[in-house]
């Protein structure tokens, strides 16, 4: 059962999406912090007092406003709070879109649950404490199927070489001579528009920006 929840969380705007979630679920044990080391002390205290949180909320970027911090984001805080109290469940909400890097926090860190700060992340964030409180992990449908995309798919070094290229910003015609200079083969402009089309064709992209951004999301550059 989740009774007693700990946001920390550094955006106003989605800290009362946040607690607005918790009261539409009838949550009525919810405190909310903008800093990481607040959050941390929180579950410390809370602990001590045999009171202890079933459930931590956090975003993994906190940005900076001069006030001095130890921790300073995500990433820190939910090893930390485990340190203290290794049964409470997490989950992450925040923007955060490379599906490798969200994936490692499964894998890592063991979180309970990932949200993305998105278009109808009120709604799953529902559905995700929903899910904890059955005793289950909320693993986000979007990013298995991206992460599956992603194994799925065989990349040569090739293939993440130009594609790279384009991510900085290389024109399609202007990597054959990038690769020219640096001895790379095939390095026509032929054969970087078939392998190129022939990418995009077999995950389902029309356009090289696509299949840029489904890289990087994926941790394959």
């Amino acid at each position: 059962m989740i009774d007693k929840i700990i946001i920390a969380e550094d955006q106003e705007s989605a800290n009362l999406s946040v607690q607005k979630v918790m009261e539409e679920m009838r949550i009525k044990q919810f405190d909310h912090v903008f800093y990481c080391d607040d959050a941390l002390n929180k579950v410390k205290v809370a602990k001590q007092k045999k009171e202890p949180y079933d459930l931590l909320i956090t975003d993994l970027s906190f940005e900076p406003d001069g006030t001095t911090q130890k921790i300073t984001d995500g990433f820190e805080l939910i090893p930390l709070v485990r340190a203290i109290q290794p049964e409470i469940r997490v989950l992450v909400f925040s923007a955060e879109k490379r599906a490798a890097k969200i994936d490692s926090l499964y894998k890592q860190v063991e979180i309970d649950a990932f949200v993305r700060k998105a278009r109808n992340d009120v709604k799953e964030l529902k559905i995700a404490i929903e899910t904890l409180i059955k005793g289950q992990q909320y693993y986000p449908q979007s990013l298995a199927q991206m992460i599956k995309n992603a194994n799925a798919y065989e990349f040569t070094e090739f293939d993440i070489q130009i594609i790279r290229l384009l991510s900085r910003g290389y024109q399609q015609n202007e990597i054959p001579d990038y690769l020219r200079q640096n001895n790379i083969r095939p390095s026509s402009l032929s054969s970087i528009e078939k392998r190129l089309n022939q990418i995009r064709e077999d995950l389902g992209y029309s356009k090289n920006e696509q299949l840029v951004l489904f890289c990087k999301e994926a941790g394959i550059l």
